[in-house]
């Protein structure tokens, strides 16, 4: 059952009491966030919505109107869920979507203030250019230090600043209408981060070819499958029903052992294979868990064997 945290109860809620309190019928996440404070009200979001199936969070992109564009509320609102979710040890998963069907995320709403298009020197509204804060910063799991496996259902056209997400989520699968591409240069603006980003899952070629062509060439979820970005394409109606089984499945796993490996994976992709091998010992030693490995032992010996999927 998913319950949404703005209909819920704190009795509701019960497995997440050491992070959840009531106070006059509002619930508060009670989190140590860097930037924002030490509350996340998740009853107060206006640009997304969350719920919980067990042990997995969803996140919806919530700005249908704008095709779920992201603005600096939803840029704010983004990131303080990712550091909220970093405290939430029954949290062992997050689903991530949109709403509607037309749109996963169609990257920056356009139709805000663009500091670049003022009449001012500097590009970015900043005493100088080289104080760019760039949005990816806030958008992306990771760049937010969120190392829980973060499953993405792209539910529709994914374009442009919706790079952010995907290029830092850990497994992504696409309905069957859904569409990819990158409309910076057709718009005038060089794609840097975003290709950057995305080059670490796309082949090159295909990442220079759906750069340069910008908004004359969409990337189908089949093609988008051919190469690797996406791992599994479903009719729409059975969209969230494989991205619940994907994350509940990983959240039935022993959470220390789950984001270890996570952490093992993205170090290999991020630096070269012998750095990431120099990291490879402490990683290992962190994420050892006698209570999670005596788990595993027992459920082996059981005799036991999950009854598993094949696609």
């Amino acid at each position: 059952m998913t319950v949404s945290l703005a209909k819920s109860s704190f009795s509701t809620y019960a497995p997440l009491k050491t992070k959840l309190c009531s106070f006059g019928g509002v619930l508060l996440f009670t989190c140590q966030t860097r930037k924002m404070g030490n509350k996340f009200d998740a009853n107060n979001l206006e640009t997304i919505t969350i719920s919980f199936d067990g042990n997995v969070a969803w996140v919806t992109l919530n700005r249908p109107e704008v095709l779920n564009a992201f603005n600096l509320q939803m840029q704010n609102e983004i990131r303080t869920t990712w550091r909220a979710f970093r405290e939430m040890d029954d949290v062992h998963a997050v689903v991530l979507t949109g709403t509607g069907e037309k749109s996963f995320s169609v990257g920056i709403d356009r139709d805000d203030d663009m500091s670049a298009l003022k009449d001012n020197e500097n590009l970015y509204g900043t005493s100088n250019n080289y104080m760019y804060d760039d949005p990816g910063d806030d958008l992306g799991p990771k760049s937010c230090d969120l190392w829980k496996p973060i499953i993405c259902a792209v539910n529709g056209m994914c374009c442009g600043g919706a790079f952010y997400f995907l290029a830092e989520c850990d497994i992504i699968i696409a309905a069957e209408h859904a569409t990819f591409f990158d409309p910076h240069v057709t718009y005038g603006m060089p794609a840097v981060y975003e290709p950057m980003k995305m080059a670490q899952r796309m082949p090159l070629g295909e990442i220079l070819r759906m750069t340069l062509l910008g908004n004359h060439e969409r990337l189908s979820a089949d093609t988008a499958k051919q190469i690797g970005l996406v791992s599994e394409v479903v009719p729409i109606e059975t969209l969230n029903e494989r991205a619940s089984w994907i994350s509940t499945a990983i959240a039935s796993q022993p959470p220390v052992a789950v984001q270890a490996s996570l952490r093992a994976i993205w170090t290999a992709n991020d630096l070269g294979r012998l750095d990431a091998l120099s990291q490879a010992p402490s990683i290992l030693t962190t994420g050892m868990s006698k209570k999670a490995i005596a788990e595993g032992q027992s459920l082996f010996e059981s005799g036991h064997r999950i009854d598993h999927q094949t696609r």
